[in-house]
C-alpha cells in the first residue's frame, strides 16, 4: 500500500466501480466513456452500476436533509464489493466522501456502511495518480492550456494538485495558472440557479482571467464548472472552449482517434 499524507493509497486493483455522476451521464457522456477508457488502459476491468443517479450533493447544499439521505442510501447500496469507487468528478467525489459519514452519524449501522464506502472513493485523477500510478506520454502538438478545478473538489479533494501532476507528465503541454485560480466560477450547483446575476458575473470574471492566462484552452475536472463557462462563453460568441480533463488526457495520450 503506497501511502500520502493526506490518505493511504492501495495497490492498483483488478476492477473498479465507476460512479458516472448524473451531469456526466446528462450532457457530458463522452467524460465518461474517456475515464473508463483510461482505466481500462491500465489492465483494471471498470463496472458501472446502472441505477446510480445522483450523489445528493444538491439537495444536500439546499439544506434537505431527508431527501439527501434518501439520495445517499440508495448510492451506497449499488458497490457492496470492496473494490475502489472511481469519481470524475471532485465535488460529487468529496460529497461521498466527506459528507456521506456525517449525513448517517446517527446511524450506527447506516454511519459504518457510509464510512466503509467514503474509504473508497476517488476522484479520478487522484485515482490515476496515486492508485494507478499512470505514466503518461504526449502524442500532441505544443499547446498551453489552464485548468479550473471547483472550489469544492479544490477544498475537499486537492484535485487541482492531482490535476497539475498529471499534466506535467505530458512534455508539450504548458500549464498556465490564471489569476482567481481558487476563486468560485459562480456555477455552485444551485447557486447559479437562485442568483443567476451574481453566478454570471462570477463566470465572467473567471473566463476573463482563464483567456488572460494566454492559455489557449482550458481543462476541468468537474462537469458543472466546465458547462457553466462553456455557456458563458457561447453567449459571447467566443471560441475558447473547455474540455473534460478526462477527455484531454485520453487524446493527448493516443486516444484522438476513438479507440482505446
Amino acid at each position: 500500500m503506497q501511502e500520502t499524507a493526506s490518505r493511504p493509497y492501495p495497490d492498483k486493483p483488478a476492477k473498479v466501480y465507476l460512479f458516472g455522476t448524473c451531469l456526466i451521464d446528462m450532457f457530458c457522456p463522452q467524460a465518461g466513456i474517456d475515464a473508463v477508457r483510461l482505466l481500462e488502459r491500465e489492465g483494471i476491468e471498470v463496472l458501472y452500476p446502472a441505477d446510480q443517479t445522483c450523489c445528493g450533493q444538491p439537495a444536500h447544499s439546499s439544506g434537505f436533509p431527508e431527501q439527501t439521505r434518501a439520495v445517499a442510501l440508495a448510492q451506497i447500496r449499488l458497490f457492496p464489493e470492496s473494490w475502489p469507487i472511481v469519481v470524475p468528478s471532485g465535488s460529487c467525489a468529496g460529497m461521498m466522501r466527506e459528507h456521506y459519514p456525517k449525513i448517517f452519524a446517527d446511524d450506527p449501522a447506516l454511519y459504518a456502511q457510509a464510512t466503509g464506502l467514503a474509504d473508497r472513493v476517488f476522484e479520478l485523477t487522484e485515482f490515476l495518480l496515486h492508485v494507478a500510478r499512470v505514466r503518461l506520454e504526449d502524442r500532441g502538438e505544443p499547446l498551453r492550456v489552464a485548468l479550473h478545478t471547483s472550489c469544492a473538489a479544490r477544498r475537499e479533494m486537492g484535485t487541482h494538485v492531482h490535476g497539475r501532476a498529471l499534466l506535467s507528465q505530458l512534455t508539450a503541454v504548458e500549464l498556465r495558472i490564471h489569476e482567481y485560480e481558487a476563486e468560485c466560477c459562480g456555477f455552485g450547483g444551485t447557486f447559479s440557479l437562485k442568483h443567476p446575476v451574481i453566478s454570471s458575473a462570477m463566470a465572467g470574471d473567471k473566463v476573463a482571467a482563464l483567456k488572460a492566462s494566454g492559455a489557449e484552452a482550458f481543462l476541468s475536472a468537474d462537469c458543472g464548472c466546465m458547462l457553466s463557462l462553456n455557456h458563458t462563453l457561447q453567449k459571447r460568441g467566443d471560441s475558447f472552449q473547455g474540455q473534460h480533463l478526462a477527455s484531454f488526457l485520453w487524446q493527448r495520450t493516443g486516444g484522438a482517434g476513438g479507440q482505446p
